[in-house]
């Protein structure tokens, strides 16, 4: 049986499927002070503990970065707390974790991140397949006018919306 029928027999769409990808936890902040050029998908190395921490929802990107060393992708100062019925197989809620990326997508993100200014930002993790990922986004920091700018046009784009709804109301 191809794929095509598979899906078709399970009665699964191509939009049901990609809404299959829950969000575990989402970095908010990270479009407010970078500039998101391009993303890739990852996957983490990561104790048993960890993932049953994380499925529960305890996990934070707040502050996390990631960082290429010796050829290989780290996930730095991502949080994870402990989970509650791990007892000493819990690890570290900060240590390092490997992110999982073909060779070619280090390659490239090693030449990228040396240009000035470049940096990796984790930007959601979330479940495919059964499977814990990580989005990293190769980006770039916002200026404070950039920022400004940002919520300016924000501002501007949802007063034109109000506007356009109220004329509409009036209207009909």
């Amino acid at each position: 049986m191809n794929r095509r029928a598979a899906n078709q027999s399970s009665g699964q769409s191509k939009g049901a499927r990609e809404a299959a990808h829950r969000n575990l936890a989402v970095n908010r902040q990270a479009s407010h002070y970078y500039h998101l050029l391009e993303k890739f998908e990852t996957g983490i190395q990561l104790a048993g503990t960890e993932v049953k921490s994380i499925r529960e929802g305890k996990l934070n990107l707040k502050d996390a970065y990631a960082v290429l060393r010796n050829g290989e992708a780290w996930l730095m100062n991502c949080h994870i707390s402990a989970y509650t019925a791990g007892s000493y197989l819990n690890s570290p809620p900060l240590r390092e974790r490997k992110l999982l990326l073909h060779r070619k997508e280090i390659d490239k993100l090693m030449g990228r991140t040396r240009e000035k200014g470049l940096t990796l930002i984790p930007t959601r993790v979330y479940v495919k397949n059964n499977m814990i990922k990580c989005e990293i986004a190769l980006a770039k920091g916002k200026t404070v006018w950039d920022q400004r700018d940002a919520i300016r046009q924000r501002t501007i784009d949802r007063e034109t919306a109000q506007d356009i709804h109220e004329h509409r109301r009036r209207k009909g």
